[in-house]
């Protein structure tokens, strides 16, 4: 059973995670249940499938592979049992590099690439806790997509630490710093 707003200041893991409503779509963040509705506008769909559909082109015969939401990211080391993983979410794209981490139930261990597109309901959780959460999990590279402003805020990780993030509008293209000949034209991105 899925836990009600009443609950949410329960701590949760992943194991409790399995055990919830497979129609429901939530993420855990330190223990702490988030639920993903509602549902998606069109222009976030529309950005979504855009920026997938380039960078998955683009990756086609590379080792890495683009996934699209809903998919478990669960940021965690690879021997922990499900009942001691506390941060399972679901960027709308994940980029990950290394195959190892890739099982049927999502991605074990940090994405090298993460993208999250923002609503008003997301805005605080995006660029508060999950901006956190990516850092201290070595997520390399984090794009922070605003629909209604067209931008995309672009930040790496150096040193264990995201920087002064890149601010990007149209007509820009974004270079794709984990693949140097990449970039995303964002009036394709925003048409």
């Amino acid at each position: 059973m899925s836990p009600t707003p009443k609950e949410s200041s329960a701590y949760y893991s992943y194991a409790d995670y399995l055990t919830w409503p497979e129609d429901e779509r939530w993420e855990l963040i330190d223990g702490v249940p988030y639920n993903m509705t509602p549902a998606p506008t069109p222009k976030h769909q529309e950005i979504l499938g855009e920026l997938f559909r380039l960078l998955a082109n683009w990756l086609k015969g590379n080792r890495c592979r683009a996934y699209m939401a809903p998919f478990d990211v669960r940021l965690a080391g690879a021997e922990m049992p499900d009942s001691r993983i506390d941060n399972v979410v679901q960027p709308d794209i994940s980029v990950v590099c290394d195959p190892e981490k890739i099982d049927n139930r999502g991605c074990l261990g940090a994405p090298d690439m993460i993208i999250e597109i923002l609503s008003p309901s997301t805005f605080k959780k995006d660029m508060g806790v999950k901006l956190s959460l990516y850092e201290s999990s070595g997520v390399k590279e984090y794009w922070v997509v605003y629909p209604l402003d067209e931008t995309i805020m672009v930040f790496i990780l150096e040193n264990g630490q995201y920087g002064k993030p890149a601010v990007y509008s149209v007509p820009d293209e974004i270079p794709v710093k984990l693949f140097l000949d990449l970039t995303i034209p964002l009036e394709s991105v925003f048409r």
